[in-house]
C-alpha cells in the first residue's frame, strides 16, 4: 500500500474518533506535487484536491480530469485579479474570496460559463498586514454583496489564522461568525491543526504534508 494512502486513512481514523456523520471534506493539498504523487489518492477514490496557483492547476489537472471528471478542484492560495477569469473555469471551489473586485469578476465569469462554483470568503482573522483576507468586522457587508447583489453561492468563511499560540482564539471567533450569518460550511485547519478545527465546526480542512509529506 502507498505512504500516501497509509497516511490518509490515519487522518481519516482520527477524524473518525471525533466525528462520524462523514460531514468532514479532506482537501488534499497537491500544489508542487507532480501528479504520479498524486495519482494513488485520486485511484483510491479520494476527490477534492486544492492547488494555490491557477497556472500550475490548469497544467497538471487539464488531461486527468478527462477521465476521473468526479475530481473537485480547490483553489487554496491568493487569487490575483487578472487570474481570476481563468479561475471560474478551471475550480470548483475558491476558498481565497477577499475583494469586491474580485467578486465581480468572478461573478460575471460563471455566468458567462453557465457554472455554478462554491465560495469562501477569506477573512483576516488576526489583522495581518502581509496577509489577505476581509478584516472582520467589514464581513457581513461583504457577505451580503456576494449574495444578494452577485448572486454567489458563499458556502463559509476561510482564515489561515496566525503562526501564534493562540489558534483556539482565532477559530473560535471565526465559527462564531460564520454561524452569526447562517453558514454551515467553514474552511478552517491544516496538517498540524485539523483536529482542534473540526472542534469548531470546520467541514474542510486542507491538509497537504500530512498526506503528502514534506515538498523538496
Amino acid at each position: 500500500m502507498s505512504i500516501i494512502i497509509e497516511r490518509f486513512k490515519k487522518i481519516k481514523f482520527n477524524i473518525d474518533k471525533l466525528k462520524k456523520d462523514n460531514s468532514i471534506n479532506i482537501v488534499a493539498i497537491s500544489k508542487t506535487f507532480p501528479m504520479e504523487h498524486i495519482l494513488p489518492l485520486i485511484k483510491y477514490g479520494h476527490l477534492h484536491f486544492g492547488e494555490n496557483k491557477v497556472q500550475e492547476a490548469e497544467n497538471k489537472w487539464k488531461q486527468i480530469r478527462k477521465e476521473y471528471f468526479k475530481v473537485k478542484l480547490h483553489l487554496v492560495g491568493k487569487l490575483q485579479s487578472n487570474k481570476a477569469k481563468k479561475a471560474a473555469e478551471i475550480f470548483d471551489y475558491i476558498h481565497s474570496l477577499d475583494s469586491q473586485k474580485l467578486a465581480d469578476i468572478l461573478s460575471k465569469r460563471q455566468n458567462e460559463l453557465n457554472k455554478s462554483i462554491n465560495y469562501f470568503i477569506q477573512v483576516n482573522v488576526g489583522n495581518e498586514k502581509q496577509k489577505s483576507g476581509i478584516p472582520f468586522n467589514e464581513v457581513d457587508a461583504f457577505y451580503n454583496y456576494c449574495c444578494r447583489e452577485k448572486k454567489m453561492n458563499i458556502i463559509g468563511l476561510m482564515a489561515i489564522p496566525p503562526n501564534d499560540s493562540n489558534t483556539e482564539k482565532y477559530f473560535r471567533s471565526l465559527s462564531e461568525l460564520n454561524s452569526s450569518l447562517g453558514l454551515k460550511d467553514l474552511s478552517l485547519g491544516m496538517s498540524n491543526d485539523y483536529l482542534l478545527a473540526i472542534n469548531f465546526k470546520s467541514t474542510y480542512i486542507r491538509l497537504g504534508t500530512s498526506i503528502f509529506g514534506d515538498r523538496g
